[in-house]
């Protein structure tokens, strides 16, 4: 058997076994998904009585439902007969019914009805007949299921990304847009994607022009914080990968902003945040130093927000929202962006079923809309990314990941080189992903890391 030890990852080492060894597929499946807290699907998919969801990850299948009583409960997919999976996809249920034999089972998980049950006398208790339960926990406008009963609680185990991001009130956020696609790379060569920005400047070059993408990242806990340099944490301003050019102009920066976001991401930018940032044009002076032209760009989509009924987190400060970075992921297959405080992009990775050689990403669109103004948004689910009209930059990423998944297959290759600063979150989630698959428990207590001191020529 093939080992695979955590101290062999390194900050700017991991072995490509990791994407591509069936055994360490089956590793997950045994030790990770079966005893981690991961997003299973949204309260607001299940908003009646009754409503369910299922969730499949491996060969895991989770029912996520709301009871009479309101509460979500969420148990494993199947008959405790002789396992026959109780339901699919979504829809509403006073019982759950095994369509193979007709045992029936309450919403609240209990067994209500066994065919029969006199043929066995006195040998079923209630723990053998009842569903079996999965810990549920809510945060950030999200259902976290875990199947492990001895698992750390939810909001300990998304620390100290939840101290770091309460405050930006993501519950309150709806999507605006919901699409998932199957991409051809394995889990963890579609997320890796996703948990840097060194990429940005071949990638995403077209961003360069407004963009100073100098990133950074460390290890939180077993989470991982990416962001740029600077104070603020924002990335405004010409890429100095670029030939030096005069722009007298700051506004400039944002316009480009606002209009790449709005033609290329079409997310991560309220429709009211792009016309509050044409106001700039008539309310602020083209000669303004920048930090006015910055602050003038928040009041006005502050005010915005304000005035159409959407709101505003009321706590949040610039130290809060600079120290809580650009972009998160959560161990082990959640990531999102959040620079833009009302419009945040939430990605979800996972296996594609049991092939180790596929996943499945979902992308949310979040935004912060006026109570009762909330689109009605189904998920739109394509088995090639390229039907489902993707914008630019992510059609520039799905276009890659599967390059990168071909390329690590070659003889010749034999591990990624990530950059000790500016991927460090990619390699941190290596080396805690092998010690989860050791030991569950064994990063319980660990602590944030400072930041990796920034090379003097880009600091």
């Amino acid at each position: 058997m093939t080992s695979y030890p955590s101290d062999e990852i390194r900050d700017d080492y991991f072995p490509k076994g990791d994407y591509l060894d069936r055994e360490f597929h089956e590793l997950e499946k045994k030790h990770l998904w079966p005893k981690v807290w991961q997003t299973a699907c949204r309260p607001e998919d299940i908003p009646e009585a009754g409503d369910y969801i299922v969730y499949d990850i491996c060969d895991d299948s989770v029912i996520v439902t709301r009871g009479g009583d309101g509460q979500i409960r969420a148990f494993h997919n199947f008959c405790t007969h002789r396992g026959t999976q109780l339901v699919q996809g979504k829809g509403n249920a006073k019982q759950f019914v095994c369509p193979f034999h007709g045992w029936r089972f309450g919403i609240d998980g209990r067994n209500i009805k066994v065919i029969d049950r006199q043929d066995w006398g006195d040998c079923l208790s209630k723990e053998d007949v009842d569903l079996v339960q999965v810990q549920v926990g809510e945060w950030g406008g999200f259902v976290w299921i875990n199947m492990d009963p001895d698992c750390q609680p939810l909001d300990v185990f998304l620390e100290p990304m939840k101290s770091m991001c309460e405050l930006f009130e993501f519950e309150k956020l709806r999507p605006a847009w919901y699409k998932s696609a199957v991409v051809d790379a394995n889990w963890k060569t579609t997320l890796g994607a996703f948990t840097e920005f060194y990429h940005v400047q071949t990638t995403h070059s077209q961003m360069l022009t407004y963009t100073q993408d100098y990133s950074i990242s460390r290890a939180m806990g077993r989470h991982g914080w990416i962001s740029y340099t600077g104070s603020s944490g924002l990335p405004v301003g010409r890429s100095p990968r670029l030939p030096p050019k005069e722009q007298p102009d700051f506004r400039e920066y944002l316009f480009e902003y606002a209009d790449q976001f709005k033609d290329y991401l079409k997310a991560m930018q309220t429709e009211r945040a792009y016309q509050a940032t044409q106001r700039l044009r008539t309310e602020v002076s083209a000669d303004a130093p920048p930090e006015e032209v910055l602050s003038k760009w928040g009041q006005f989509i502050y005010e915005a927000a304000i005035e159409s009924g959407a709101g505003w987190p009321e706590h949040l400060t610039p130290e809060y929202i600079a120290d809580s970075g650009f972009d998160w992921h959560v161990f082990p297959n959640t990531v999102f962006l959040h620079p833009a405080i009302e419009a945040v992009l939430w990605y979800r990775i996972v296996p594609h079923g049991d092939d180790h050689t596929k996943s499945i990403m979902d992308v949310w669109s979040l935004e912060r809309f006026a109570p009762g103004t909330e689109p009605k948004v189904e998920r739109e689910f394509y088995e090639n990314w390229q039907d489902g009209n993707y914008p630019l930059i992510f059609a520039q990423d799905f276009e890659n990941i599967p390059k990168v998944q071909r390329g690590m297959k070659s003889s010749a290759f034999k591990a990624g080189r990530p950059s000790p600063v500016q991927e460090r979150a990619v390699s941190h989630f290596h080396r805690t992903l092998r010690r989860f698959i050791e030991d569950p428990h064994a990063d319980d207590q660990l602590a944030p890391e400072p930041l990796v001191e920034v090379p003097a020529e880009t600091a």
